[in-house]
């Protein structure tokens, strides 16, 4: 299925209601923040548990919204993903896995992530394993979704993580490589940081050498940012790694990364001068 070409609209709004309708019953995929934040997770709960025989799973998850004291796009999605895990155990139901993993919505297809990271039977490698066909999805929000749901098995597990994610370094897919590098910066953005890495940032070079001149700017960008992550606490380790790469690897590629990569520092330095 092809990618969104829909701009989509500026403000919640101004979402068409053919299109919003749309969104809710799961028939199509959010073109932007703005239709991603206007659909009704409610109804599109309720549409997607309709369309595949499932109306006795929605009261119980409906419930659970109903005990927040605040809702917001993330609490709810962790109600819903988490109340149709719940289902899925219930009644052993793996087959609703597999139709949430297809669906056409991308937030659907999001919570499909979740419970595969929430998933406590699964090993780190068969967590990877599992979560890799999202990481290679067509829509930005699930690749998100995909790295930041196992994040957390990603830091108890790190040392195999790392020797996993090393491999899916030099993958042939961008999506797979960008993975590997966004998955265990060592700070991220609005996710648990990984401390070990933001002390001994050296502990992921296997993951970031094979990246150093990454021909995709969507790698770039990533490795960029997990350096610039790791200069906040280890700068002399980033700088002479720039330094060892700008020797290693005359190419504009990763004179890009390493702009990016020493961009706070950089900052620190105008200040001083």
């Amino acid at each position: 299925m092809a990618e969104i070409k829909r701009k989509g609209a500026r403000s919640i709004k101004d979402i068409p209601e053919d299109v919003l309708n749309q969104l809710n019953h799961g028939e199509i995929e959010s073109a932007n923040l703005v239709e991603y934040l206007g659909v009704d997770r409610m109804k599109l709960l309720e549409n997607l548990l309709g369309q595949c025989c499932r109306g006795k799973y929605v009261q119980p998850i409906l419930n659970q919204i109903d005990k927040l004291e605040k809702r917001t796009p993330k609490t709810v999605y962790e109600i819903i993903a988490t109340g149709i895990f719940e289902q899925i155990k219930v009644h052993n139901d793996s087959e609703l896995l597999y139709i949430i993993s297809t669906y056409q919505s991308d937030i659907v297809r999001c919570w499909a992530t979740y419970i595969i990271g929430k998933n406590t039977e699964l090993g780190i490698g068969q967590m990877l394993q599992e979560i890799r066909p999202f990481a290679t999805d067509r829509h930005f929000n699930v690749r998100e979704c995909a790295w930041a749901d196992v994040r957390k098995s990603i830091i108890r597990n790190l040392s195999e993580s790392i020797a996993i994610l090393s491999t899916w370094a030099m993958d042939s897919d961008e999506n797979i490589r960008r993975f590997a590098s966004e998955a265990t910066r060592p700070r991220g953005v609005w996710c648990e940081h990984i401390e070990v890495l933001k002390q001994n940032p050296k502990l992921g070079l296997s993951i970031l050498e094979p990246l150093k001149s990454d021909k995709s700017k969507y790698v770039q960008n990533s490795v960029g940012n997990w350096l610039n992550d790791a200069s906040k606490t280890q700068p002399e380790f980033v700088r002479e790694l720039c330094k060892r790469w700008e020797k290693e690897s005359d190419t504009i590629e990763t004179k890009y990364i390493i702009k990016r990569a020493l961009r706070t520092i950089d900052k620190s330095l105008s200040k001083l001068s």
